[in-house]
């Protein structure tokens, strides 16, 4: 189960969301709208951008690990009692009805495009690093977007192109999406032995990057320790938390667990340790490696960081420790792709099997019937309280009430442009389902 949950986690985020984590973001302006909520709630002021955690991202790792085993907790009781495989949306519509599990289904969409451009953005980073490593050099017209808030610097520093609008198309974001929605369309899908495959690539690529990198570490790039303070911290941990995702899938494992009361917290925490040691041995590593302020704006900082260092009188072996790391994370990224990707097809054939979607959605055979939440469970921990469950959470209300007020607290770190965004996305995810769903959902009064 441990297995499982770590190669869940363990990702694509560390080799490219960790830079800007650290970094932060710094833009011409300081506006409202670039300020963390946060920041702006406690001291009434505005910031260009948002700060980086600095050397403190390990900090943040572990601050997003207790809020994941929290959550995590949380799932696995849900999971154990509700035998239907599925994710948040499935739990919300069990436990909460159908008006909040669309909101949530909504929102999964949401983040699994968000999740599938990130990694597909660092993807291509990592394959121009790695056309480099073998001497070609592409474009930057070809292989970046045509916005850039920030523009586009070198390894130097250099403007390749001030911030705002270019002549631009990431040729290879776009390619590997195409490629791996055409897998997908054909009904190709990964092998367990496959996907364990990748997974064992990305954790050699970080264990070699952390034994080779430690004799070229400089502790003075670690002071100050907290640039920014905990505001940096906590900004860190928000956009890391991108790092984490798929822990939840110990939790949907429950039915299938021996003793799953044993079993699942010990799978649960034992993933986010074994993945949190790993991480926070990247993040300390790389913040010695180069100073914290050069990795931002690359969406590729531990090949580059290696690149740098490789350049360096001493530095040579690390240039085949970057080719490593190149094929580890592109690998990584590769399966973490296609997994975003099938969840979120998953998610519109679960919304549209429920009549939530049009029917287009999702291809449904006349005899196949939606599984019916049958025993119309309404807060099943006390009012049935008695119901058969596999795991419970431990410390009764305890666990969830720390699970929902930690994510509200990373929630508070990121940018008021982000809630901005996520207002406006709710309130499109309502009008339609007032407007749509409501009315043809197969638990309507009189589906249309």
């Amino acid at each position: 189960m441990t297995a499982l949950g770590i190669g869940a986690v363990i990702g694509s985020g560390i080799f490219t969301v960790i830079g800007t984590a650290i970094s932060g973001q710094s833009l011409p302006d300081a506006t409202i709208k670039d300020t963390p909520l946060l920041h702006y709630l406690l001291t009434h002021s505005v910031l260009n951008g948002r700060p980086g955690a600095g050397p403190a991202i390990a900090l943040s790792l572990i601050l997003v690990a207790i809020v994941c085993a929290f959550s995590g907790l949380c799932y696995a009781e849900l999971a154990s009692m509700i035998p239907i495989a599925g994710s948040a949306y499935t739990y919300t519509y069990a436990t909460m009805g159908e008006l909040i599990a669309w909101i949530i289904g909504w929102d999964l969409i949401l983040e699994y495009a968000g999740s599938n451009m990130t990694v597909s953005v660092g993807f291509a980073a990592h394959v121009v690093d790695l056309l480099d490593w073998f001497g070609f050099h592409p474009s930057a017209t070809w292989i970046s977007p045509a916005y850039l808030p920030q523009g586009l610097q070198d390894l130097a520093g250099k403007d390749i192109y001030q911030p705002g609008w270019h002549f631009g198309f990431n040729i290879p974001a776009f390619l590997i999406v195409l490629v791996l929605t055409v897998v997908l369309v054909r009904g190709i899908r990964e092998s367990a032995s496959t996907n364990n495959m990748m997974v064992g690539f990305k954790l050699v690529a970080i264990v070699v990057f952390v034994m080779a990198v430690i004799s070229f570490i400089h502790p003075s790039n670690w002071h100050p320790f907290m640039p920014n303070g905990w505001s940096g911290v906590l900004t860190g941990g928000s956009i890391i938390f991108f790092t984490y995702i798929g822990f939840d899938s110990v939790s949907t494992a429950a039915e299938e667990c021996k003793n799953p009361q044993r079993d699942l917290p010990i799978g649960i925490i034992a993933t986010l340790l074994v993945c949190t040691v790993l991480y926070v041995a990247v993040a300390v590593c790389l913040t010695g490696l180069v100073p914290w302020q050069s990795m931002m704006n690359d969406a590729a900082p531990v090949v580059n960081a290696l690149k740098k260092i490789s350049g360096q009188p001493g530095g040579h072996p690390l240039h085949w420790v970057r080719l490593i790391v190149l094929f580890g994370a592109i690998m990584g990224m590769l399966s973490s792709i296609l997994v975003y990707q099938l969840g979120q097809s998953r998610v519109w054939f679960s919304m549209s099997r429920d009549g939530l979607l049009p029917k287009i959605f999702s291809s449904i055979h006349p005899r196949y019937r939606t599984p019916a939440f049958s025993t119309w469970v309404a807060v099943l921990r006390y009012r049935e309280p008695e119901r058969k469950r596999g795991f419970r959470v431990p410390f009764g209300p305890v666990i969830p009430a720390l699970s929902v007020v930690f994510c509200f607290l990373l929630m508070a770190g990121l940018d008021i442009m982000t809630w901005y965004r996520f207002v406006i996305w709710l309130v499109i995810g309502l009008v339609i389902y007032f407007l749509y769903s409501r009315h043809r959902s197969e638990f309507a009064a009189n589906p249309r």
